[in-house]
C-alpha cells in the first residue's frame, strides 16, 4: 500500500504550513509508515493513504516517487 506523508524536516521546530514537504511511503499500515520514517526525524504531520482514482491523479505530478524504505 502507499502513503503519502506530511512532514517538516525540522523535528524540533513547530509546524509552519509554507514548510510542509510530502514524500510517498510504501507501508503495511500507517503505523508501520511512521516507524521507517523515525530515522530520519521528520515531524510528520500526516499520514493518508493513496488509492484508486487519487493514486492515478498524483502519478500525474511529475515530482511522484514511491520511497520503499
Amino acid at each position: 500500500m502507499i502513503f503519502k506523508v506530511y512532514f517538516q524536516k525540522n523535528f524540533h521546530q513547530v509546524p509552519v504550513r509554507e514548510l510542509t514537504e510530502t514524500i510517498y511511503v510504501e507501508g503495511e499500515s500507517e503505523s508501520d509508515v511512521r516507524k521507517k520514517l523515525v530515522p530520519r526525524e521528520y515531524n510528520i504531520e500526516f499520514v493518508t493513504p493513496v488509492s484508486g482514482a487519487y493514486l492515478e491523479y498524483e502519478k500525474q505530478n511529475e515530482d511522484f516517487k514511491v520511497e520503499s524504505i
